[in-house]
C-alpha cells in the first residue's frame, strides 16, 4: 500500500488526513492523486465507498490559494445529500490549510446561499439544478475556478442532468482541470471526456470486495435509545474473549466505555483525543487479555493489528462501505471465525442496503436480546464452567464439602446456589448514552430517468429555461 507522505502531500493535509485516521492511501487515491497533482485531467472510474472524494479533494486543495477568497474548485454532485458529504469531507481535509468548502443545493433558501457565498469559500460542491439557479441569477462567479470536478457522474445521467453537466462546464473558464470520476461509463459520460476534457488520464480501480469469507455478518434493527443495552445483552449471552465496539465519535466511545465499565464489564476506549503512550497502553490490555471489550472509533483503530478478536460491534453503522469493511476486519483472522453485528436505526436501512451492495454481501437479520436472554445466557456459561471442571476430574479434596451440602439441603438447591454464585450479575447502574441523529444516507435505490437522449429529460419535470430563458423552478430534489 502507498502511504499518503509516499504521494509527496503538504504537511498541512498530511496532518488532516492524520486527524482523520488515514495514513495509507486507496487504490483510487494512490493512482489518481500524482496524475491530478501534475495538472493533468482525470477520469476515475470506481464505486462508492473506495475514497473517491479524497482522490479528488486532495489535489484540489493543493491547488487553493487560501488568500484569495474566491471560488477556485468546484464539485458538482448528483444529490443533496452527497454535496453535503462531500462538502463536510473537504472542510476536514482542508482545516489546517485555512481552504472552506461550501455545498448549495436545492431545497435550502437562496438568500440563505447567497450570503455564504459572499462569505469567500474557495471550494463549492453544488448539485446541478441549484448551480445553474445561481449562475441565471449571477449569484455565482465561477469565472475563477481552475479545477472542475464531476462526482457520480452516470448518476447525474441517469438523473436527467446530462445537458446541465455540459452547460456548466461550458461556464468556467477553458483552461481548468476537470476530474470526472463515475462508476461506469456510458456513452454519454464518454462523450464529456472526449470534448470537454484535455487528454484525459483514466484510472478504473474495482469495487472493494469483502475477501475475509470466515465472518458472519449480522445486523439488528432497533432504536437508538435500545442499543447500550442490547449491547449488554449480547454481551452476556456470548461472553466474547475478545470484542471491538465501534462508535461513530469521541464522545460516543467515552460514553460508551463509562457505561460499559459502569456495569461491571472489563471496557477500555481509544480514539484520537488520547495521548499515545495511554492508545498503547489500552491495547497492550487489550492483547493480553486484560479487557474484554475495546471500544474506538474508526480513526484510532486503523492500522489496529490484533489477533483473537471475536466479536465486533458497530455501535453506529459506519458512514461509508470502505469503513465497514476494515472495521469487520478485525475479527476472523488467522483461519478463525469471527461475528460482526451492526446496530442499525430504521432510518438507517437504506445506507445498510448501499452497504451491502458495494461488498457484494447480504448482512443476516438477527433480533435484538432481551434481558431474560441476557440472564439466560449468564446461567448457561455457568454450567459450561461447572462442566469443564467435572471433565478434569479433580474434585476429590471438595466431596467432603459437597456431601455435608447435600446433607443439609436438597441437590437441586445445591446445584442452583452453585450457579446463583457463578453468574455474573450485570449492575444495575443507570447509564445516559447521548443520542445522535441517524446518518444522513444516499438512497442506495434511485428511480431511474427516462433515456437522456430525450432532449433534457422532460424540461418541465427538471427546471429547464422557459421562453424568456430563465430557470423555471424544479420539483426534483436536487
Amino acid at each position: 500500500m502507498t502511504t499518503f507522505q509516499e504521494l509527496g502531500i503538504s504537511e498541512p493535509i498530511l496532518k488532516a488526513l492524520n486527524r482523520m485516521g488515514f495514513e495509507e492511501a486507496t487504490p483510487i487515491q494512490a493512482e489518481t492523486i500524482p496524475y491530478a497533482l501534475e495538472g493533468n485531467d482525470v477520469i476515475g472510474q470506481a464505486q462508492t465507498g473506495t475514497g473517491k472524494t479524497a482522490a479528488f479533494g486532495i489535489p484540489t486543495i493543493e491547488k487553493i490559494d487560501v488568500h484569495k477568497k474566491q471560488i477556485q474548485a468546484l464539485v458538482v454532485a448528483p444529490t443533496r445529500e452527497l454535496a453535503i458529504q462531500v462538502a463536510e469531507e473537504l472542510n476536514r481535509l482542508g482545516k489546517f490549510k485555512g481552504v472552506r468548502a461550501l455545498a448549495i443545493f436545492g431545497g435550502q433558501q437562496m438568500d440563505r446561499q447567497i450570503r455564504a457565498l459572499k462569505d469567500g469559500p474557495q471550494i463549492v460542491v453544488a448539485t446541478p439544478g441549484r448551480l445553474l439557479d445561481h449562475l441565471n441569477r449571477r449569484t455565482i462567479n465561477i469565472s475563477m475556478v481552475e479545477v472542475a470536478i464531476l462526482d457520480e457522474a452516470d448518476e447525474m445521467l441517469n438523473m436527467g442532468f446530462i445537458d446541465d453537466i455540459r452547460e456548466i462546464l461550458k461556464s468556467i473558464p477553458e483552461n481548468r482541470q476537470t476530474l470526472l470520476f463515475s462508476a461506469t461509463m456510458p456513452k454519454e459520460i464518454r462523450d464529456i471526456a472526449t470534448h470537454l476534457m484535455r487528454q484525459p488520464q483514466e484510472v478504473k480501480v474495482k469495487a472493494k470486495e469483502m475477501t475475509v469469507e470466515n465472518i458472519d455478518q449480522y445486523f439488528m434493527e432497533i432504536p437508538e435509545k435500545l442499543k447500550f443495552e442490547t449491547l449488554n445483552n449480547h454481551l452476556d449471552i456470548h461472553s466474547p474473549e475478545l470484542a471491538i465496539v465501534f462508535g461513530r465519535t469521541k464522545k460516543r466511545v467515552d460514553e460508551i466505555t463509562d457505561g460499559l465499565q459502569a456495569r461491571g464489564y472489563r471496557a477500555e476506549g481509544i480514539h484520537g483525543d488520547l495521548s499515545q503512550a495511554k492508545r498503547m497502553s489500552v491495547l497492550n490490555k487489550f492483547k493480553q487479555g486484560r479487557i474484554d471489550v475495546l471500544v474506538a472509533t474508526d480513526v484510532a483503530a486503523r492500522g489496529l493489528d490484533i489477533s483473537g478478536v471475536t466479536h465486533v460491534y458497530n455501535f453506529d453503522i459506519p458512514q461509508d462501505p470502505e469503513s465497514y469493511v476494515h472495521r469487520i476486519g478485525r475479527t476472523g483472522r488467522a483461519g478463525r471465525t469471527g461475528e460482526a453485528i451492526s446496530f442499525v436505526t430504521p432510518r438507517e436501512i437504506p445506507h445498510l442496503h448501499l452497504i451491502e451492495k458495494v461488498i457484494k454481501s447480504k448482512m443476516k437479520r438477527m433480533m435484538p436480546p432481551t434481558y431474560k436472554d441476557a440472564q439466560r445466557g449468564q446461567q448457561q456459561v455457568a454450567v459450561e464452567k461447572i462442566e469443564k471442571v467435572i471433565a478434569r476430574h479433580e474434585l476429590k479434596d471438595f466431596h467432603e464439602a459437597a456431601n455435608q451440602l447435600l446433607h443439609d439441603h436438597d441437590s437441586i438447591t445445591v446445584i442452583a446456589a452453585a450457579l446463583k454464585i457463578l453468574t455474573k450479575e450485570r449492575r444495575d447502574t443507570p447509564v445516559k448514552i447521548t443520542a445522535v441523529a441517524p446518518i444522513s444516507v444516499k438512497k442506495a435505490q434511485r428511480t431511474k430517468a427516462r433515456p437522456s437522449n430525450n432532449k433534457r429529460y422532460n424540461r418541465s419535470n427538471q427546471g429547464g429555461r422557459n421562453r424568456k430563458g430563465n430557470f423555471q423552478k424544479r420539483r426534483r430534489r436536487d
